[in-house]
């Protein structure tokens, strides 16, 4: 018998895929017969209430004569509305990263002493552990980088001799040692594995000591170490608009699961890692990008309004691009009026297209925008209107920043990483039930056959 490939699809596993697929598929009329509300959504798409949060909430309608109807979006952290964090940061010409994320964490605004001390801490813990880069990150680096950050994740847990303290001081020192490495671990990790496969040189940049956690960013990211106040700054705020999004999005919900069993921290953010990787969830912005990118080839006028149309139509039809049927980047699974993170994320969209000479191509997202809502309601039944979702300008400015695509997923994981750790010290705090929800079983019984006799 020749010795398979570990990785190749044989006859064997194909058929033993189809026998699974025979075997697990359900009927879909059967979901309403035992009134189960996929994916935790009822039939008009409303999430099922499934726990309560002080960190952030999500908004998207409003109440008019008793009646529930779609209004426009509002995101909140701990109670402040995120347009407004967003506007004082900049007035006061500060970076918010350290700001907001103290927000999330502690549950109220720093003063100056407090901000100071926090970010110094998180300043101080950018430092990998002695030989972490060489004996992990280096080691056989991943294809995917969100595979990279779970495994220096997870070796991490390795390296604490308080590992499974989940007490929440020990949490809140887990989480902070986290947070301000995880630029390290991702950015590292891409090197390591441009370099492996022969694509680029290896650059390990230490990271600064001091200043905001965009500038630290931009600082390992670029070997040449520059980069503009407006790039910085126009980072800073794609972080805060990714820090948090309710308790429902797919990775923190997956935080309170796992957590919710007492499992130490390493592992529950390895697992939210895993969640935010899908397409699905954090992958999407690398979708809206490349759809552009095909969408530039073949629409010839993009101030055309029939033109764009048309492209976008044969969209929906399966016609262009990947054959989804989806315009990416429009609709969310909560927001129908408006988003109000794409609606932040625009105005610097515009700012950086401006510095770097790609005002056309930020109009020609602005007119998709403008004209999809309209189609996708014109060709679709739905049972709420569609809007642009923070997914559809962030691609674009991470291509403006410089970020290689591979590093688009995992910017997020930066970003998110501030909400994962809130809602893990909330979970703790309050001592929550292990998180099981009930599956019902439809197969039949069935009498055992012995072997001689199937």
């Amino acid at each position: 018998m020749v010795q398979q490939e570990f990785h190749e699809i044989t006859p064997v596993i194909e058929e033993l895929a189809a026998k699974a697929q025979a075997a697990d598929v359900i009927d879909s009329s059967l979901y309403a017969e035992y009134d189960v509300k996929r994916g935790l959504r009822d039939l008009n798409g409303v999430g099922v209430l499934a726990g309560l949060t002080h960190v952030s909430q999500v908004r998207a309608t409003k109440v008019v004569d008793g009646v529930k109807v779609p209004d426009y979006g509002q995101l909140t952290y701990r109670g402040y509305d995120i347009k407004d964090l967003v506007k004082g940061i900049l007035h006061a010409g500060r970076f918010g990263y350290e700001e907001v994320a103290y927000l999330l964490l502690f549950g109220d605004l720093p003063n100056k002493e407090e901000l100071k001390m926090f970010s110094e801490t998180l300043a101080e813990y950018r430092e990998l552990p002695t030989g972490f880069v060489r004996d992990v990150i280096m080691k056989k680096p991943s294809l995917h980088i969100m595979n990279t950050l779970s495994r220096s994740v997870l070796t991490l847990y390795a390296y604490d001799e308080e590992g499974n303290d989940i007490s929440l001081p020990g949490i809140v020192r887990q989480s902070l040692e986290l947070i301000a490495r995880f630029p390290q671990l991702a950015v590292y990790g891409y090197y390591a594995y441009q370099h492996e496969k022969g694509d680029g040189s290896l650059y390990i940049i230490p990271p600064l000591p001091d200043g905001s956690f965009a500038e630290n960013l931009l600082h390992i990211l670029r070997p040449e170490g520059n980069y503009t106040e407006t790039e910085a700054r126009v980072l800073d705020a794609c972080l805060l608009l990714h820090m948090d999004h309710g308790g429902g999005n797919n990775s923190t919900f997956t935080t309170h699961v796992v957590s919710s069993t007492n499992t130490d921290l390493y592992s529950v953010i390895a697992a939210a890692l895993g969640a935010l990787k899908g397409p699905r969830h954090g992958g999407a912005n690398i979708m809206v990008t490349q759809m552009f990118a095909d969408m530039e080839k073949n629409v010839h006028d993009w101030k055309d309004d029939d033109e764009v149309s048309a492209y976008l139509r044969k969209l929906l039809h399966k016609e262009a691009f990947d054959q989804s049927g989806l315009i990416y980047g429009v609709g969310h699974a909560v927001y129908s009026k408006s988003d109000p993170r794409a609606e932040i994320l625009k105005s610097f969209t515009e700012l950086l297209a401006a510095e770097k000479g790609r005002t056309e191509e930020y109009e020609l997202y602005n007119k998709v925008a403008e004209l999809a809502p309209g189609i996708i309601a014109a060709e679709r039944h739905m049972y709420k209107g569609a809007c642009a979702n923070v997914d559809f300008y962030s691609g674009l400015v991470y291509q403006m920043l410089g970020l290689p695509e591979e590093l688009f997923t995992p910017l997020f994981a930066m970003a998110r990483i501030v909400g994962w750790s809130a809602h893990v010290i909330e979970e703790h705090a309050n001592n929550s039930k292990i998180i099981r929800p009930a599956y019902d079983g439809i197969e039949p019984e069935r009498p055992y056959i012995s072997l001689k006799d199937r």
